[in-house]
């Protein structure tokens, strides 16, 4: 929210980071019933290609209402809200108050995948006993089968919760965000959003605990389109002037370019608290630039890390082109996207100012589209004392701590409508199985148990 900071920021580390020893939760692990019906799930989930342009999310969020009512939802606690050829998928789990209500969020749909490129059929989740694979069987459709399975065994439990408790599975999170953007403001009631699409826990390369990141922040998304004309000809008499040319090396200008180094209170407390767990000189680098952001050697050493570039300034990308007419004629026109992730407090038209400003006179930068500029929430006691026993119920005593995301999710139109969002979805991974929008996408296999254990106590906890 934009009246809201992260007040007591070092107090509320000390609840979330420590890695002093905490008993494990006396909670009993899943049943392998519940293990048993993830594995369904998510496979189930991954044969409907949700991609965006084939209008499958509507029926996967029919096969998704059919799991809830066969798990105990009374068909008047779902709602499937059609959008174009997308759909929000609506389960409330009542409880003794419809006041408040803890809100649950995944998203349904996923991104493109060619099936010439993988190895495995994109659609079909295959396992070779140590990994799942398939497109979306990260990024979202394992937090969404943790949401499903997890409210389901709370029926089976009998469990009441004090608030109502209510799942909202968006339709179109990788492309528009319109199911989002217009779902969100029927619950600014909620208590605070819980976002199985952001946060996580980090193994180490060797399989043991590293850390585990709550998402308190993310960066604001951003597509700015360029486009360069010329009267074109034929391509036997060429001018001093080529669209495809000039516009290669405007992207080039932009490809080079780094926008300046920027911090908040959240990711210096990141790279603090992660220096501690890293080795080598990139621990040393994140070492020195928590303690100094003008550290420029420390801020650079980061940048070359892609899992880091992101929280420490903006980013802008080409990630389309598109232009020519015919393959002996002059081109008269070429398009391009610029995808920029834009630090949180950075207004949009400033970096499109930026990106003109490299293009030139050669084309002109354009901004189609305007999203919401994300926010920060801050990090409530609550929060932060029944993520600790979550996590503890599967990495007992791994540190959390609390981070800024350098992607989107629907999580920034949570927050545009005042409701604190936080993402905490259960799974651990190393950082070189993450394939997320690429090929060859997987998920550990021994991962479901943990991430079932974490939404049950994270959930039970919070709706005492």
């Amino acid at each position: 929210m934009t009246h809201k900071i992260l007040t007591s920021l070092a107090a509320l580390l000390l609840v979330g980071c420590v890695s002093a020893p905490t008993q494990a939760n006396a909670e009993p692990a899943p049943d392998q019933v519940d293990v048993d019906k993830a594995v369904e799930i998510l496979g189930n989930s991954v044969a409907f290609d949700t991609v965006a342009g084939r209008g499958k999310v509507p029926a996967y969020a029919e096969y998704l209402a059919g799991e809830l009512k066969a798990g105990g939802f009374a068909e008047g606690d779902i709602e499937i809200v059609p959008l174009g050829e997308t759909a929000t998928l609506i389960a409330t789990y009542r409880g003794k108050s419809a006041a408040s209500p803890i809100l649950l969020n995944a998203h349904m749909d996923v991104v493109e995948a060619n099936p010439a490129d993988w190895i495995r059929d994109p659609f079909t989740m295959e396992t070779d006993g140590t990994y799942f694979y398939g497109r979306g069987v990260l990024d979202d459709k394992y937090g969404l089968t943790m949401l499903m399975t997890t409210l389901m065994r709370l029926k089976r439990e009998g469990f009441e919760p004090a608030n109502d408790i209510i799942l909202v599975l968006t339709g179109d999170e990788e492309t528009a965000q319109k199911t989002a953007e217009a779902i969100a403001p029927r619950f600014r009631n909620a208590r605070y959003v819980l976002n199985a699409d952001g946060g996580g826990g980090t193994l180490n390369e060797d399989g043991s605990f590293a850390f585990y990141s709550l998402q308190a922040g993310e960066k604001t998304y951003a597509d700015f389109k360029i486009t360069i004309t010329n009267p074109g000809g034929h391509s036997s008499r060429p001018t001093a002037h080529n669209a495809i040319v000039d516009m290669s090396g405007a992207l080039e200008r932009i490809g080079n370019y780094h926008f300046p180094v920027q911090t908040s209170e959240l990711t210096l407390a990141f790279f603090a608290e992660t220096a501690k767990r890293t080795e080598g000189e990139l621990g040393e680098a994140m070492t020195r630039f928590a303690a100094n952001p003008e550290d420029a050697e420390a801020a650079n050493r980061l940048a070359q890390e892609s899992e880091f570039v992101g929280i420490t300034r903006t980013t802008c990308v080409p990630t389309e082109i598109n232009g020519g007419h015919a393959p002996n004629a002059l081109p008269q026109s070429v398009t391009a996207n610029v995808n920029c992730r834009i630090f949180p407090g950075v207004p949009p038209r400033e970096v499109m100012a930026k990106l003109q400003e490299l293009v030139g006179d050669a084309g002109t930068v354009s901004f189609p589209e305007e999203f919401p500029q994300s926010e920060t929430s801050p990090l409530h006691p609550e929060i932060m004392t029944a993520l600790r026993k979550a996590v503890d119920a599967q990495a007992p005593g791994t540190p959390i701590i609390p981070s800024m995301s350098a992607g989107t999710t629907d999580g920034l139109f949570f927050r545009k409508e005042g409701i604190d969002t936080y993402g905490v979805t259960g799974i651990f991974m190393k950082p070189s199985d993450e394939f997320a929008h690429g090929l060859n996408e997987r998920v550990p296999v021994d991962s479901i148990p943990g991430a079932l254990e974490h939404w049950h106590v994270l959930l039970t906890e919070l709706s005492k």
